[in-house]
């Protein structure tokens, strides 16, 4: 009987999971949802899980119509005899929401941590938003690892991209442009980003037209309105630059974000493939393989 670690594909992460059983040779599991005609689902689990290890593989965009389901499928693994349930989650939600804003508001990043704490024994995810928590430890009560698209995201541009000069839009992406910059061995420029609400931002530049012979790069960890990559791309015209390509970690693209992204001042969109999106051509799953080959004693 083996007793390497069971894979449990949901909510179309079949594409890493299948990296990650031809790499190390994990089994893949068989899970069925079933959703009854008033909305109420039950899961049913067809693989023997007894003292074995269980990996979810989820991806928490659009998070709300996902929870029931992978906190079920959890305590249904859990109750048929399984050691220990870890997830890997390529992308965390509700990580931005991590102060109180406005009166009467919560401190929701907090809340989400506590409650995936309950259900799973360990986390692993890739690029978090974190910006005023500074680790994952601090709102998790388990074992967490936080892995980055920054050497998959290199590795792209190097092969892809000649003469390219990296853009942050704002602050935030300043640890993910300077991280490629670095490993590229390419200039980078961080410019300055004013929020007005969810969907108005406000972009001043900061001596890119010093690299006009260059191919600009904008580099964020999540696109989800595009309003900041928009906005910085009509900078970018305004000063004659070269089209830009347009990089996101996390593919959120809300609405019809994506196709005004692409009519805007852009030669290409790309994401990794933390979220499926028609966008993804950069892909993290080695991020992910060589983690579990490395750590996943110490996080269990």
């Amino acid at each position: 009987m083996s007793t390497l670690p069971i894979l449990f594909s949901f909510f179309d992460s079949e594409s890493i999971v299948n990296h990650i059983h031809q790499a190390l040779n994990y089994e893949i599991g068989k899970l069925q949802i079933h959703e009854f005609p008033d909305q109420e689902i039950v899961v049913k689990i067809e693989s023997d899980l007894t003292m074995r290890d269980i990996i979810f593989v989820a991806s928490l965009d659009h998070p709300n119509a996902k929870i029931l389901p992978l906190i079920f499928a959890a305590e249904t693994v859990r109750n048929l005899g399984a050691k220990k349930i870890m997830l890997i989650a390529p992308y965390l939600a509700y990580m931005r929401q991590d102060k109180i804003f406005e009166a009467g508001q919560g401190i929701i990043a907090q809340y989400f941590a506590k409650m995936l704490s309950q259900y799973f024994d360990s986390l692993i995810t890739i690029d978090p938003h974190l910006h005023r928590i500074h680790s994952l430890k601090e709102i998790f009560s388990i074992p967490t690892a936080v892995l980055h698209a920054t050497n998959a995201i290199a590795s792209w541009i190097s092969h892809q991209v000649v003469n390219p000069v990296l853009i942050g839009p704002d602050m935030e992406s300043a640890q993910w442009v300077h991280e490629v910059a670095k490993k590229t061995n390419s200039p980078y420029v961080i410019l300055n980003k004013i929020r007005k609400n969810d969907y108005t931002v406000e972009i001043s530049e900061n001596n890119i037209e010093h690299y006009r012979a260059c191919i600009p790069i904008l580099i964020d960890d999540i696109i989800s309105s595009g309003m900041t990559l928009i906005e910085t791309t009509k900078h970018l015209e305004s000063l004659k630059m070269k089209k830009p390509i347009c990089i996101g970690v996390h593919a959120i693209f809300s609405g019809d974000a994506y196709p005004h992204l692409m009519n805007a001042y852009v030669s290409k969109v790309v994401t990794c493939n933390t979220i499926q999106h028609p966008s993804n051509a950069i892909d993290i799953s080695d991020e992910i393989i060589q983690f579990l080959k490395k750590e996943q004693t110490q996080l269990g």
